[in-house]
């Protein structure tokens, strides 16, 4: 008998029904197994311990996502309140904190500059200057992105929204399809992706989950600003974004070296563009001033949230950015709901002195072997534990705070435990196909296989490693981070 119309949907949500219950009975398991398997140190209190199975099962929960993200941490914040001996408004103080504003507002500026098309005209810009070969047009998109991670916090707003297009179509414009793709898509859609990676890591404001490594190193008595970020990012980063795309040629040899069409093709579509509109105008004015006042907050003290906010409202009250477009920004209030719920729940965690405890149970094993070669074999387990990470955010969740609290205690100086960490999380993403949220957006294409997406992802690490772990901590050096 065939199926009827009316019995296909009720199957699929019967499936749905039960992959979800899966994956939720799966995170209870491993909750209990936490909480009842392992032994509570003794200056934990039992809400703690709770806390901390809660809190760990909420990190595995985003690696496998059984529900979206935020929907889990909303859960999880509930959960706090009920078994996590936290009252119902410290469960919920973490949607107050100013991080999290700092974000919203960023996304919302964001929007203004993807709409406008100023985000766009910013890319086409830099390829009508160097896109005149195949390399130029992979450091003109890479500092497309980097100018735009400077005040968009999403890697794959900018990535996927303004620079994926920009390379899809240069590819094209040469005939380079993904069953041509070594005639040019190959070479610029792997190495563009890399750059990614590494402009996130150049500001605080370069992907979503870095304010959250900064909250994170505020807990342990470190402060992490957007000036103070984008001084040590700075210098590694624009050594990186210079070395990478050669050793990406090499790997991925364009046949087509020169391209003067894509040159002229940015110039053609700023044409048609035509002047800077009055919206775009106001919002560089906006763009400018925002970016001036974060470099220089150290001068003046103005907190970069207030900044934010106050360019966000600027572009509300002068119609460039429409409350309409503010309602709609899915991605953001998706993270102020994860982002919000995450900040609060890693404060609690923090108090309970788990993280503490850790740290001194690890560091037994290290005793004798002083802190730097701890820091060396942590980062290097680190940055390679990203392959089994599908995301940023789950990976400083759940590797940043421990490997912080052990070397801390081990006389690791700080400043360069907490910047290594945090960039390094970024860059590490450009291991796989999968890293960050870009990843999939750029390897969907096709123009490059796995198998030589995962080769570029692993020699390029040697690179990004070798450059930030000289030319990045010198400079980190002489700049007093540590």
């Amino acid at each position: 008998m065939s199926q009827s119309p009316s019995e296909s949907p009720s199957r699929t949500q019967a499936s749905e029904l039960f992959r979800i219950a899966r994956g939720l009975a799966l995170l209870v398991a491993i909750y209990f197994a936490i909480t009842l398997l392992f032994p509570k140190p003794d200056s934990v209190k039992p809400e703690g311990w709770r806390l901390t199975g809660l809190f760990l099962t909420t990190v595995v929960g985003l690696m496998i996502e059984p529900i979206p993200g935020g929907a889990l941490v909303l859960l999880a914040v509930t959960l706090s309140s009920i078994i996590g001996g936290l009252t119902v408004k410290e469960s919920l103080e973490g949607f107050g904190d100013k991080t999290v504003w700092l974000v919203m507002a960023a996304f919302f500026i964001s929007r203004a500059l993807i709409n406008t098309g100023l985000a766009r005209r910013i890319a086409l810009f830099f390829v009508r200057l160097f896109g005149k070969s195949s390399l130029g047009v992979c450091y003109a998109l890479q500092l497309s992105d980097m100018v735009l991670a400077g005040i968009i916090p999403s890697n794959g707003a900018r990535s996927g929204g303004v620079v994926l297009p920009i390379v899809r179509s240069i590819s094209e414009l040469y005939g380079s399809t993904p069953a041509k793709a070594a005639l040019l898509g190959g070479f610029l859609f792997s190495a563009v992706y890399q750059g990614i990676c590494i402009t996130a890591s150049m500001f605080f404001t370069g992907q979503a989950s870095n304010p959250l490594a900064a909250q994170l190193s505020g807990q342990a008595g470190y402060t992490m600003t957007w000036s103070s970020w984008f001084l040590a990012g700075i210098v590694p980063g624009l050594v990186s974004l210079a070395i990478n795309p050669l050793i990406a040629m090499r790997l991925n040899p364009p046949e087509i070296r020169r391209t003067p069409e894509a040159s002229a093709f940015a110039a053609g579509e700023l044409r048609k563009m035509g002047s800077l509109s009055l919206h775009e105008k106001i919002l560089s004015v906006v763009f400018v001033s925002v970016c001036g006042l974060w470099v220089t907050s150290d001068i003046h003290k103005i907190d970069i949230t207030v900044t934010a906010l106050a360019g966000s409202a600027a572009l509300l009250a002068t119609g460039v950015l429409k409350w309409e477009d503010i309602r709609s920004e899915k991605a953001a209030w998706d993270i102020f709901i994860w982002y919000g719920g995450l900040v609060r729940l890693g404060i609690a965690l923090n108090a309970t002195g788990v993280t503490r405890e850790f740290a001194n149970w690890v560091g037994s094993f290290f005793g004798g072997s002083g802190w730097f070669t701890l820091f060396v074999v942590a980062l290097l387990i680190y940055y390679y534990a990203h392959y089994v990470f599908a995301s940023i955010t789950a990976h400083i969740l759940a590797l940043y705070p421990p490997f912080l609290a052990v070397l801390v205690a081990q006389g690791a100086p700080i400043g360069l435990v907490c910047y290594a960490f945090a960039c390094f999380s970024n860059f590490a993403a450009g291991l796989t196909h999968y890293g960050t949220t870009p990843a999939p957006m750029f390897f969907a294409h096709g123009y490059v296989t796995m198998k030589q997406w995962w080769k570029t992802g692993f020699v390029l690490s040697l690179v990004n490693i070798a450059v930030w772990s000289t030319v990045g901590f010198g400079w980190w050096k002489l700049l007093g981070i540590w």
